[in-house]
């Protein structure tokens, strides 16, 4: 399955690196696609100046199938429920292969409001969730507190969800690199200035500092900037764009522990805020969505609107550090849902357009990529993610040739 050395019509003068699959883009997506296509044998590569970066580093790493189920994505539904049944047996493959831990907790979730219109949207949700036979149990205010005790008095009701977990991005991203290292991944730490397309077919890739990278096959897994890479045709170009996020990191003094015993989320004042408590003491609250470009400026109010929301849900939260304050990136897409698999273009796939869920669509993610890469066919619960269902759709708009990914 080796890309030929010098393909005729490439514009390269000479032999080239060539591997089976070459991943575009080090995230979270690219790693855990790389890492699963080397366990089937495919000499693989990922090309990224800083693999383990990206969305990944900014998100919560909440695990939340239910408690993160919208309207009208009933059918993202399933996907998100198999990525989280097989959360238990990929975190303990993923250790033993990196020597790392990825901080999974099996901690569960409990979602709170604060007012009788946030109580009512929270009671919706429940049916929601109960129409789709998920387990889900609503608690009175006072049932809430005894769970969490620092919960703010106003708490009016909530729902318990024990199998919504949690795990710590940056923990995985940095197990995902070591993985893939291991497992004979190739990781190209450079931007990726455009595809390489021959008769009709995508062959590779070049790097900014013009070397060519021949492949088999290609996986486009660059996040929000995925439809921004040149070469690649209008028709297969994945209509994803940046969503940005705010997160703040809080730390927890030994005096305070324990604060929290698991993930709480709120609706306040119709707007959503979340509380991740990892077993290091670190505390992660977020988190904004914001329609703003390309724009990663923290800013005042981000912060001011996240502290706000998080006190009166967790009044205690305003005497704790404040560690890091950092925005990013989510790579949204027209139904919010990742675009997986092949496209109309030969040897083009793409993994991508994941959104809130990347961290975790992970284990589901890599397992259906690699079905893919070896058969050509993606298997079932992932099929109604195929790119092909956007072939029609208006493309996002193009930046400057050759600008890298």
């Amino acid at each position: 399955m080796h890309a030929p050395e010098g393909t005729e019509g490439s514009g390269v003068r000479g032999p080239r690196t060539s591997y089976d699959v070459l991943v575009i883009g080090g995230g979270i997506i690219g790693l855990v696609t790389a890492w699963r296509a080397a366990q089937r044998g495919l000499r693989t590569a990922v090309a990224d100046p800083s693999p383990g970066g990206g969305a990944a580093q900014v998100a919560a790493g909440m695990l939340a199938a239910v408690t993160e189920l919208h309207y009208g994505e009933e059918t993202l539904l399933g996907l998100n429920l198999a990525s989280a049944a097989r959360y238990p047996a990929f975190a303990a493959e993923l250790e033993e292969a990196s020597g790392q831990d990825i901080g999974y907790r099996a901690c569960g979730t409990l979602a709170v409001a604060l007012d009788a219109d946030d109580r009512a949207h929270l009671r919706e949700l429940h049916a929601l969730q109960l129409r789709h036979g998920l387990d889900s149990q609503w608690l009175t205010g006072r049932e809430c507190r005894r769970l969490e005790p620092l919960l703010a008095p106003g708490v009016r009701g909530g729902l318990r969800v024990d199998g919504d977990h949690q795990t710590d991005p940056r923990r995985l991203t940095a197990a995902l690199v070591t993985a893939c290292e291991r497992a004979g991944v190739e990781l190209r730490r450079a931007w990726v200035r455009r595809l390489s397309v021959v008769r009709d077919r995508a062959a590779g890739a070049v790097l900014e500092d013009g070397t060519e990278l021949g492949a088999g096959q290609v996986v486009l897994a660059a996040g929000s900037r995925s439809g921004q890479l040149a070469g690649v045709p209008d028709e297969v170009l994945p209509p994803v764009r940046p969503v940005k996020g705010q997160v703040l990191r809080l730390r927890v003094p030994g005096a305070y522990a324990p604060f929290l015993s698991r993930t709480v989320r709120a609706v306040v004042r119709g707007g959503q805020v979340y509380l991740v408590p990892r077993e290091s003491g670190e505390l992660v609250v977020g988190a904004t969505s914001e329609e703003l470009g390309w724009d990663t400026t923290v800013t005042a109010g981000g912060v001011y609107e996240l502290l706000r929301d998080a006190h009166e849900l967790v009044p205690g939260i305003t005497e704790l550090p404040l560690v890091e304050t950092r925005a990013g990136l989510r790579p949204g897409s027209p139904d919010n849902a990742p675009l997986l698999g092949p496209t109309a273009l030969p040897g083009l796939h793409l993994a991508t357009g994941h959104y809130r869920n990347g961290v975790l669509l992970t284990p589901v993610t890599g397992d259906a990529m690699a079905e893919a890469l070896t058969t050509g066919e993606l298997p079932g619960e992932a099929r109604p993610f195929s790119p092909c269902r956007f072939t029609s759709a208006p493309r996002a708009p193009r930046v400057l040739q050759e600008q890298p990914v």
